[in-house]
């Protein structure tokens, strides 16, 4: 899969990308990541990229004719893959959205700076717009991380375990199950004796059943989304948790 980020500031991206995880799957040949700086594409002598806003205010606006430039010549007139505008007006970025987005061979991502951009680029040029949270960042960068990321985990190959994506927390609308490691005893407080029976049935109950617990603790609005079976239902309700709203038994 091949990533195409726009940023005014990529030297931020060669950190993070080159360790562990992301890293093998550049060098493997699953992912790699091409970062372009959009003051190549900005006219004049001093590149400019930006400009006070139109009716005043505070901040500067990213122009519209260095991005649409930088885009069009990567990604092609109109664009031949997803253009992600990474923005706090944006939609939530999800899980699911990590999973749908990794279907694609190929993703734009623009970073933002300043103020913001000129509506026209939200208008005229991307196609769709990404938040990662409710709360202001001062560039898009770590956000574009943050997908590159995301997304990546659902390629294949990418996780050594090939099913490692699919149980994770939110993947399914739950929650993931707590992990234990060595040693079994830890300053008196013990690994649950369940996980040591080397009953794998056993293990799948408890697990799904403290999946279960843990989402209804935490974050009951992800069970309505779930969908959980007569059995998960019974278990909730016998732990005094209301499922009534999530009555849809598979």
């Amino acid at each position: 899969m091949k990533f195409d980020v726009f940023s005014l500031i990529p030297q931020v991206f060669a950190g993070y990308l080159g360790c562990s995880i992301l890293n093998k799957a550049i060098e493997n040949g699953l992912i790699s990541v091409d970062v372009h700086d959009i003051r190549d594409w900005a006219e004049g002598k001093h590149h400019i990229t930006d400009e006070p806003p139109y009716g005043g205010g505070g901040g500067m606006v990213m122009k519209p004719d260095p991005v649409f430039a930088a885009v069009e010549s990567v990604v092609g007139t109109p664009p031949e893959c997803p253009v992600i505008l990474l923005t706090p007006q944006g939609r939530i970025f999800t899980q699911q959205d990590a999973q749908k987005f990794a279907e694609y061979p190929r993703l734009a991502l623009i970073c933002g700076r300043y103020e913001g951009f000129d509506e026209r680029i939200r208008e005229h040029l991307v196609t769709d717009e990404i938040s990662i949270g409710d709360y202001v960042l001062t560039g898009g960068e770590l956000p574009a991380l943050i997908l590159i990321d995301a997304i990546s985990r659902n390629l294949n190959g990418v996780l050594g375990d090939p099913d490692g994506a699919f149980d994770d927390s939110h993947a399914s609308y739950l929650l993931e199950y707590p992990h234990y490691t060595r040693p079994p005893e830890f300053r008196g407080w013990t690994v649950p004796e369940v996980l040591l029976s080397g009953n794998h049935a056993k293990i799948n109950e408890w697990r799904r059943q403290q999946s279960l617990l843990r989402t209804a603790q935490r974050r009951p609005d992800l069970l309505k989304k779930a969908e959980l079976s007569v059995k998960d239902l019974k278990f909730l309700r016998e732990q005094g948790f209301d499922t009534g709203e999530t009555e849809n038994p598979r």
